[in-house]
């Protein structure tokens, strides 16, 4: 790690800020609870009426959110992929995108890999597959809404008050960054595990992170990666997942499709969906390629998953600072720990493979290959990364660079363990 405290004063305001974004944990009452309380039994006779408004406004939305299908798929997982004509799909919900169609695939950026089209999801397997001009979106039921405290805060990271020091905060994080430059992309190849997850109100997850913007009202960030998380998606399997927001998760921004914003393009990858294979401990080791970067004729930020699979793209009227470019680049693990403040011990939630970075191939999850895109349009090695890991004997991260992996890490672990109690 470089021993200047500016970078690190940057990336903990950051991380202060950006992983204050915590999971919904309200839990709806149980109606046959009886309360000695008289003024509870009053307030329980006007329930069932709350309650029907409630699964009116629920039910509203869900219409709203899910589109007409020309054709459903059934996943072995149990999730239900809807095939939705492009233009249908919820992006056109938005005033700036009504009545237009997604655009042209861009301009790649130089030095990308040859172009190789791999199945990395489970809805797949079986040879399943959208049709041409649609797109395939994971239907959002009745469970996945009323799993979070409101209606408003389903698919959203939620706010809690602004920490800068992130050891007082419940997110905790193993990640490597570069800063000072301005950025247009990045790309990673990130090992996909199933890490065990203890609580329906934590999440681990493994992503990219495109950031501009100050660490205040006006932050910017682009995210992409995969994640477990029980809450969102109701199972513990591995999903691929986005996220945006222009003002630091207030009011915009949302994960996947579940809400207007990010235009899909591609007819093969569904947001949210199960990836599969995964890697195992000392057997085969699977990643997948992420790559997000600026358009340079349009402005707007593409994602692409593994190589030469473009999935669709982020318009630019989204944001403020990233209208023009990134200031930070982060590559790395989180997870949140509900434990502590609740139960007095850490929680066993698990990083990534759930070994520590020293463990090395095969057991520890890594991300290799790491570049960011310069002001040309073209994928450059990166140049003094930064490592970060709030609980280093929890969760740590080691970096490395050869001829083959690039630049390169290893980072995760256990969670609670003997020196992390």
């Amino acid at each position: 790690m470089i021993s200047n405290s500016k970078p690190f004063s940057i990336i903990f305001s950051f991380v202060g800020f950006l992983f204050l974004a915590s999971t919904f944990g309200t839990v709806i009452s149980d109606p046959t609870v009886q309360h000695s309380n008289p003024h509870l039994l009053t307030n329980q006779t006007f329930k069932p009426k709350q309650e029907l408004i409630k699964l009116k406004r629920l039910r509203t939305y869900l219409k709203n959110i899910n589109k007409p299908a020309v054709k459903t798929i059934q996943s072995s997982d149990g999730d239900l992929i809807d095939c939705v004509l492009s233009h249908l799909q919820p992006a056109f919900d938005h005033p700036h995108l009504k009545g237009m169609k997604p655009l042209e695939p861009p301009t790649r950026p130089k030095a990308n890999e040859s172009t190789e089209i791999r199945s990395y999801q489970l809805w797949t397997v079986l040879g399943e597959s959208c049709p041409e001009g649609t797109v395939p979106i994971r239907r959002t039921t009745e469970k996945d809404v009323m799993r979070a405290s409101t209606l408003q805060r389903f698919g959203r990271k939620i706010i809690r008050g602004l920490r800068r020091d992130t050891m007082s905060n419940d997110h905790e994080h193993a990640i490597a960054f570069v800063n000072g430059e301005e950025y247009y992309g990045a790309k990673a190849s990130i090992s996909v595990w199933t890490p065990k997850v203890t609580d329906q109100y934590e999440f681990s997850l493994s992503q990219l992170w495109i950031i501009s913007g100050t660490f205040g009202d006006d932050l910017n960030t682009i995210e992409a990666g995969w994640q477990v998380s029980p809450e969102l998606y109701g199972d513990i399997y591995p999903r691929f997942f986005t996220y945006w927001t222009s003002d630091a998760y207030q009011t915009t921004g949302c994960y996947n499709l579940l809400c207007s914003g990010f235009v899909q393009t591609n007819s093969r990858i569904a947001m949210g969906a199960t990836i599969s294979p995964t890697s195992s401990t000392d057997g085969s080791q699977l990643d997948i390629g992420i790559m997000i970067w600026k358009d340079p004729k349009h402005g707007n930020w593409w994602l692409e998953l593994g190589s030469g699979q473009l999935v669709g793209y982020w318009p630019s009227f989204l944001f403020s600072h990233l209208q023009e470019h990134a200031s930070m680049i982060q590559f790395g693990g989180e997870i949140v720990n509900s434990r502590s403040s609740i139960q007095g011990f850490h929680t066993s939630t698990q990083m990534g493979s759930g070994h520590f970075a020293d463990e090395g191939y095969g057991k520890a999850s890594y991300f290799r290959n790491l570049q960011v895109v310069d002001w040309d349009n073209n994928l450059v090695p990166l140049s003094n990364l930064h490592l970060l890991a709030d609980h280093p004997n929890c969760y740590d991260i080691k970096s490395g660079k050869n001829n083959v992996w690039g630049d390169y890490f290893y980072y995760g672990g256990p969670g609670r363990n003997s020196k992390c109690p």
